[in-house]
């Protein structure tokens, strides 16, 4: 553990050699430890060398921003007071991306499908650099990480295999777009519920109250200790995969928890930079794959609709510049993790890839959201929607569901849902077949609704490329998002 205050002059944690500092436009924040009431002064050399002072050290800390910086390096950092000196060596400006979430980010890429070619892959790019924090609890608001796990790496097959997989091959793919070096914070621990990650200003937002039983479940004892110490750095974004531990752990709150988190990292991140991290910076999360076969449990399938605020898709109103992969249709019956952990993460961290290009770097032309309805119209003994783009289908006697009511009442996952045929398709809609229920009297849809939709990329409905599968979603004729449904 690391032992602050002793007036020796040193960097916070998770500042080290090898790191990533953020890149301009931003302006990167270093801080750490010092002789109380000395002047520290930064000395940056390398291409664009700079010297900066910072205010006397105040109760044993010291914090100095940067001019902002461009891309690349390697530059050395050297702090200097009045009695000593620290610096860092090989330090490069990038973008900082931080992993958040549970299992399936901390899900290691030596555990992945194809490990050993992905791990021989890592001498190719020693500019993509890893950071791993160690699994620690705080009943209080931490300033500094309490231990470290993986330091500031140059990427080697060791390092990786133990580091997670979905964060490196995000900054991998990322790295590939961008050009440039990408820095990998990850920050996560298997069978954690959102409450542990969130401060008690959002738990307070969704009426969700401290806890208190001493355990991971425990609200803020995550943020307190794995979040909150990385508030001063800059950063450009974060990418998350989280969600099952919520599936029977408040989950009827998690449409008001998950988004109450994000914009409340943000507005922590803002703060604590001293306005360097975007008040809106991109935050990227994956929707919750597959768990259980033949499982009629609502878990997952409430889930995955409450990780997009009940809108069905993200970016929307409630989940601005936030993007996400759709994972149920990668599956893994075999997979020795438990079916849980499915090992195919590189397709999931293509999905964030584009959705991270498109909206985080705003790159147009990047198709990156599979295809969602756009317009429901019952007519005779069917039903046509029609989708927001072009669609490639494959017949399904059961994905889609409807629901009757003769009351013109609202359905919900509860009620009783038949199974509605794909009959007929063309390019941008598809037609099912209702028989169970006149159309006067078909209240609601939905798609994928639930836990184990389809086998390995066999879901029905994917955009033109067949590449992004249509997300799940459920739409009520006289409630909530009835907009779309026409009438004949």
């Amino acid at each position: 553990a690391f032992h602050h205050g002793d007036g020796t002059l040193r960097f916070a944690s998770y500042y080290g050699d090898h790191m990533v500092l953020q890149k301009s436009p931003q302006r990167a924040v270093l801080w750490g430890y010092g002789p109380e009431g000395e002047q520290v002064t930064l000395y940056l050399t390398g291409p664009f060398p700079q010297k900066v002072s910072s205010p006397p050290v105040t109760e044993g800390i010291w914090r100095v921003t940067l001019e902002p910086v461009d891309a690349g390096g390697p530059y050395n950092v050297q702090a200097e007071s009045e009695s000593s000196k620290c610096n860092l060596t090989d330090v490069l400006f990038g973008d900082i991306w931080l992993c958040g979430g549970q299992s399936n980010m901390y899900f290691k890429t030596s555990q992945i499908f194809n490990a050993s070619e992905e791990l021989a892959l890592s001498s190719k790019y020693p500019h993509v650099r890893p950071f791993m924090a160690s699994l620690n609890m705080s009943k209080t608001e931490r300033i500094d990480l309490i231990q470290v796990e993986i330091p500031w790496s140059v990427p080697t097959t060791s390092v990786l295999a133990e580091f997670s997989a979905v964060c490196w091959l995000f900054g991998r793919y990322m790295y590939d777009t961008l050009k440039y070096p990408i820095g990998l914070v990850e920050s996560c621990w298997g069978g954690t519920p959102v409450e542990a990650w969130s401060s008690s200003r959002a738990l307070k937002q969704c009426g969700l109250q401290q806890s208190g039983d001493g355990s991971m479940m425990d609200n803020t004892v995550l943020w307190n200790a794995m979040i909150h110490p990385f508030l001063n750095m800059t950063i450009y974004g974060a990418i998350w995969y989280q969600g099952e531990a919520n599936a029977e752990y408040h989950k009827d709150k998690y449409n008001c928890s998950f988004p109450a988190m994000i914009n409340d990292w943000r507005m922590a991140f803002h703060q604590g930079s001293g306005q360097q991290t975007a008040l809106d910076f991109p935050f990227g999360f994956v929707q919750l794959s597959t768990y259980k076969n033949n499982s009629t449990d609502d878990g997952f399938p409430d889930i995955r609709w409450h990780q997009t605020a009940d809108v069905g898709f993200v970016p929307n109103s409630r989940m601005k510049n936030t993007f996400m992969a759709v994972a149920l249709d990668l599956p893994d019956k075999t997979s020795p993790y438990g079916t849980i952990h499915p090992r195919d993460k590189q397709d999931i961290a293509l999905r964030l890839t584009l959705g991270a290009r498109a909206v985080a770097y705003g790159e147009t032309d990047i198709p990156f959201q599979g295809p969602f309805p756009k317009q429901i119209l019952p007519i005779q003994m069917s039903i046509i929607i029609t989708y927001d783009q072009a669609v490639s289908v494959t017949s399904s006697k059961n994905m889609f569901e409807i629901c009757c009511s003769e009351k013109n009442v609202s359905c919900e996952p509860k009620s009783f849902w038949f199974p509605a045929a794909i009959v007929d398709w063309n390019q941008t809609s598809i037609q099912l077949f209702a028989a169970q229920c006149p159309v006067s009297k078909v209240a609601a849809l939905r798609y994928a609704w639930r836990d184990w939709p389809c086998e390995f990329k066999a879901c029905p409905v994917y955009d033109a490329s067949g590449n992004l599968p249509a997300p799940p979603f459920i739409t009520n004729r006289y409630t909530g998002n009835q907009n779309i449904w026409k009438s004949t």
